[in-house]
């Protein structure tokens, strides 16, 4: 299974916001380059954020962006799950010819329970554990330094 680019980006975002001190707000952008992806996408993926109420974002002069208790202590499998959306790994039906199997396979169902596998080992883990050394201090390493007080 392969995530989608939001959904990896999300995750980064969370995990650098869960890095920086409580009282600091980087900007979108220094976020952006922190973790390596265009800005046009951080912002469509913080504003998603935002809406759930995992990040808050301020704008203007003294704005930025922070993670909210929520967003600290959210499940990593949720949050995949928010963002990939309840679709299956594979499309049997879509397209112009579904699959001509789809009356008796048995691999659709096999393949969703994988896809729930895979989502049921990421519940556990909530984005402030995904900050824990040695990838907490890493990503504080990474690009422009966050903004201090």
């Amino acid at each position: 299974m392969r995530l989608l680019r939001s959904t990896d980006l999300a995750l980064r975002v969370l995990m650098r916001l869960a890095t920086v001190a409580e009282d600091a707000t980087p900007t979108t952008r220094e976020v952006a380059e922190a973790v390596a992806v265009p800005y046009t996408h951080t912002t469509k993926v913080v504003a998603e954020l935002q809406r759930r109420g995992l990040v808050d974002a301020r704008r203007g002069r003294g704005g930025g962006l922070s993670l909210t208790a929520a967003g600290r202590s959210a499940s990593v499998g949720a949050v995949v799950r928010a963002f990939e959306g309840e679709g299956e790994v594979v499309d049997c039906e879509g397209g112009a010819t579904p699959c001509p199997v789809l009356p008796a396979c048995r691999l659709r169902g096999a393949l969703r329970q994988a896809q729930e596998a895979f989502y049921a080992s990421l519940d556990p883990l909530t984005v402030s554990d995904m900050v824990t050394a040695p990838s907490g201090p890493l990503l504080l390493t990474l690009g422009p330094p966050p903004p201090g007080p």
